[in-house]
């Protein structure tokens, strides 16, 4: 997986009821794009650093 500052990282769920969650990548701590990333999430603001696992996927971020 890799990511750009700006693009959003879609975290889906796992267990019944468990909703998707969206954040925006805010910083790299590799280079090559690569985990883990800072993110911020959208439905809450905060801001952490994750190691997506196989239930995540990146979104590129729109360019306008």
């Amino acid at each position: 997986m890799k990511a750009h500052i700006g693009d959003r990282l879609i975290l889906e769920g796992t267990h019944l009821g468990d909703g998707r969650r969206t954040a925006v990548v805010t910083a790299l701590r590799h280079d090559d794009g690569s985990p883990p990333y800072e993110v911020r999430w959208l439905d809450d603001g905060r801001t952490t650093l994750i190691f997506p696992g196989p239930q995540a996927h990146v979104e590129p971020a729109t360019s306008s």
